[in-house]
């Protein structure tokens, strides 16, 4: 069988001119040379080298083999240094985020990236969860952490956490009125996230179920609106509880405890299933490892929000 060590011999007396040349440069002994050459000769029943000469003169074959030789060896030092290399190759990765998200874990995830895959650009794309769901299918995004409304065989998906979601007012807005019920804040401003918001799928879906239609309702697909719209008195909101937790102890906020309870909401990674990434599981990996929607503007050594 040939050998790397064979063909190095015979690619560097040819380089190099000579028997000598080529052992001093491999680091072994001009018989070794001999004897490595020798033994493609046999292997081929054929000469390499016309010994006629007093030169190191490659015959006919020889010229054949030396281009193999050295066709060979280069592929062997392409391949030798791209599994050597220690650095991943710089590439860039597009992650769509829901506006939850951008507020609460995507910083953690932002650095556990570069810990792990410090040649790797993360492109956050912050948008509503049906629109990222449109921008996998169109190869716009590589993977989407939204919540769980799309089953889909062309998308995996991987579960990541859970929001719980709770109705809530300005302080005041419901006093002297009797809430216990659902049913109870129907005639009331209603503001919602509409129908290319996950959450906002997902509760519609159930208001309906549980036969709840306020008759006066404001969509609008920034959360953060929402949230400053609720606490102007605007009307009354489904919001990330946890989340919010520090406008409640300011006063800013009050909850609303209404029976039936609101269902949580489950956030999943999805990419799509034809999609064959180890990054890709990498990253879903570390986005199960940090995904927290119980604070806001999350930081790797979280100071307690002033209240």
């Amino acid at each position: 069988m040939m050998t790397f060590k064979q063909l190095e011999a015979i690619y560097w007396v040819t380089q190099l001119g000579g028997f000598s040349q080529a052992a001093a440069k491999l680091h072994t002994t001009q018989s070794a040379i001999s004897k490595r050459v020798q033994e493609l000769e046999a292997l081929f029943a054929t000469p390499l080298f016309d010994r006629t000469q007093r030169t190191s003169r490659l015959t006919e074959k020889g010229e054949e083999m030396y281009v193999v030789a050295k066709r060979l060896l280069e592929q062997r030092d392409a391949a030798m240094h791209q599994f050597a290399a220690s650095q991943e190759v710089v590439r860039r990765l597009r992650i769509g985020v829901t506006e939850l998200t951008a507020m609460t874990w995507l910083p953690r995830l932002v650095e556990l990236v570069r810990e792990h895959h410090p040649k790797v650009v993360l492109e956050p794309d912050v948008d509503l969860s049906m629109m990222l769901r449109d921008k996998l299918l169109a190869n716009e995004v590589d993977v989407a952490f939204v919540p769980d409304t799309c089953q889909d065989e062309r998308f995996t998906l991987k579960r990541l956490g859970v929001v719980e979601n709770a109705w809530m007012c300005k302080p005041g807005t419901f006093d002297g009125v009797k809430v216990r019920r659902l049913h109870d804040l129907s005639s009331h401003t209603f503001l919602t996230q509409g129908d290319k918001s996950g959450t906002g799928v997902l509760y519609n879906q159930w208001l309906g179920s549980v036969n709840m239609q306020p008759t006066n309702t404001i969509v609008c697909n920034s959360l953060l609106a929402i949230i400053g719209m609720t606490v102007s008195g605007l009307g009354f909101s489904y919001l990330p509880r946890q989340c919010v937790e520090p406008l409640l102890h300011a006063n800013y906020l009050e909850l609303l405890k209404v029976t039936p309870a609101l269902p949580k909401t489950h956030y999943v990674a999805a990419y799509k299933s034809d999609q064959r990434s180890t990054l890709i599981s990498s990253i879903v990996r570390l986005a199960q490892e940090c995904c927290d929607f119980s604070r806001a503007f999350q930081i790797s050594d979280p100071r307690p929000m002033p209240r």
